[in-house]
């Protein structure tokens, strides 16, 4: 099948393009391609002006504006689905989602949490959730500090947790991952960069926990390539965490007195931390895994094109 799909979210398409299907992204004015990523061979760029020549199964869009671009592009309707990543901003509980009115376009929710919150109107709805690619069982712990990844935590302030970082730090040293780190300044927290999966992958596992501490949000890719690595987890018990992180994986809680003591907890008893990192990968292999996720993917595709 042939998939057009713009890069929009790099974790997500990277699992997504791990199916077993051609995978078009544009390049140019109306998309960046692959951007450099490490993708399987069948992830091919393609330029805008070959679309109209190129035979297109199925396009998945993940912002409005694609839906037009796509039928432009290609020069006919082809089937759609449209992902959403994103939970609702402003006035969560009417907010309407912007195909609500669209009945003849599938809308994929990539968390339980989204297809709650989002007023889907008459869009045909279902929950695809996350799954990743297996980075592997990495967790040593050697370091007892913790690890964050956060992107823009200056920019997005409440919204990430990022006035929480201090407290955290209070208990142990935070090493914060991410772009957009310039201009962070707490005591104890180091930013350590943008890395490469690979080499952030490293870094975490070296990390004794992994600190979520988003309060708004669809559902971190990070946070499950934690567990995969076997990284307990201290989180805040938000939006889709309560699902993504049994009790046994880690600390939640909403009230963040309780979420110190369990960090300054884990990192005073490694072994305590690993036994936990060990059912956090176990519970996200079950519950995230890459194959689960493409099967997933596979049967709706087929049902679109169908």
């Amino acid at each position: 099948m042939n998939i057009l799909v713009w890069h929009v979210h790099g974790s997500w398409t990277t699992s997504f393009v791990h199916g077993h299907h051609r995978y078009l992204l544009p390049v140019g004015p109306w998309g960046g391609g692959r951007m450099g990523r490490d993708w399987p061979p069948d992830a091919v760029e393609i330029h805008a002006d070959e679309l109209r020549n190129t035979d297109v199964d199925v396009v998945v869009v993940q912002q409005p504006d694609q839906i037009e671009l796509a039928e432009s592009l290609l020069g006919r309707r082809v089937p759609m689905v449209y992902v959403e990543h994103n939970t609702p901003k402003g006035n969560v509980p009417e907010t309407r989602h912007p195909i609500a009115d669209r009945d003849d376009i599938p809308l994929v929710h990539v968390t339980h949490f989204n297809d709650l919150m989002w007023d889907s109107g008459d869009a045909p709805t279902t929950v695809i959730e996350h799954g990743v690619v297996d980075p592997g069982e990495r967790y040593t712990g050697e370091l007892g500090r913790a690890a964050v990844v956060i992107n823009e935590p200056v920019r997005r302030g409440r919204v990430t947790g990022t006035d929480l970082l201090g407290r955290f730090a209070s208990v142990a040293p935070l090493d914060i991952f991410g772009m957009g780190l310039a201009g962070l300044d707490i005591p104890s927290v180091h930013p350590r960069g943008d890395l490469r999966p690979g080499k952030l992958h490293s870094e975490l596992a070296e990390r004794r926990v992994y600190v979520h501490t988003t309060r708004w949000t669809s559902l971190g890719l990070s946070l499950i390539e934690a567990m995969h690595l076997g990284m307990p987890v201290v989180a805040v018990a938000a939006t889709e965490a309560l699902r993504a992180v049994p009790p046994e994986a880690g600390v939640l809680s909403t009230n963040v007195d309780e979420l110190v003591d369990g960090l300054r907890w884990l990192v005073d008893e490694p072994e305590a931390a690993r036994r936990m990192g060990k059912q956090a990968r176990q519970y996200a292999l079950a519950h995230y895994g890459l194959p689960q996720f493409l099967e997933r993917w596979d049967e709706l595709l087929m049902e679109v094109s169908s």
